[in-house]
């Protein structure tokens, strides 16, 4: 009896038997982080001192403090840029503005010019008239604009420092052809009313009727029933 329980713990028949460690598997892993971490800073370790003994390491940061003075220096121009064209925007406003203020005052000084000129056509004729003629005209001007209106003016001078207020009227008139025949229109709607001392300025615009060639224009002072002073002219 005793022979067989000997061969049976003996034998492969004998029961299996299982080894199992006292420590527990929470501080089996606490161990084995402990040997990683240590592991892996010594690595860190070594990878450090093999870029201080190759001198990597002091190249990169100076690799990398010259790139940051280049982007500083980039920055530093590229405002310069900036500000060169803000100021190239502003001047160019500025002188745009300019011109344009140049041209209205051109524009202005040029109508006034013509204004003058036409005064000066009138009031260049206020000299002293010879005769004995109370009221004489003086400057009857016109032209036709564009074919289709007709632009007038005259000036009429009553001789004499202290002579009388002149009452009367004027008349003006124009004649041509239409359609290749004599034409005559009184110009406005009828005489003009005058009452002056020294001189009267009147001028005027009328439309002209199609086909029509205006080739001479009237100024006629009446007085009354007489009539004081005429002058014509020819376009």
């Amino acid at each position: 009896m005793r022979f067989r329980l000997l061969r049976r713990r003996l034998t492969i028949s004998a029961p299996r038997m299982a080894v199992r460690s006292a420590l527990p598997w929470p501080l089996r892993w606490v161990g084995v982080a402990l040997v990683l971490g240590f592991c892996a800073a010594i690595g860190l370790w070594a990878f450090e001192f093999g870029k201080s003994i190759a001198g990597i390491d002091g190249e990169a940061k100076e690799e990398l403090v010259r790139l940051r003075a280049d982007v500083a220096r980039m920055r530093h121009e590229e405002d310069k840029v900036q500000s060169i064209t803000n100021t190239s925007s502003s001047l160019a406003i500025a002188e745009k503005t300019a011109i344009e203020r140049l041209g209205a005052q051109i524009r202005t000084l040029e109508a006034e010019n013509r204004a003058l000129r036409d005064d000066l056509g009138f009031f260049q004729r206020l000299l002293p008239t010879s005769g004995n003629a109370p009221v004489t005209i003086r400057g009857l001007q016109a032209e036709v604009l564009g074919g289709t209106q007709l632009k007038w003016q005259v000036l009429l001078i009553q001789s004499g420092k202290n002579a009388p207020e002149f009452r009367g009227k004027l008349q003006m008139s124009m004649s041509g052809t239409l359609d290749g025949k004599p034409w005559m229109m009184e110009i406005g709607d009828g005489p003009r009313l005058l009452q002056f001392r020294q001189y009267r300025r009147a001028e005027g615009m009328v439309d002209l009727p199609p086909q029509v060639v205006v080739k001479n224009v009237s100024a006629k002072v009446v007085e009354g029933t007489a009539t004081r002073a005429v002058q014509s002219i020819k376009l």
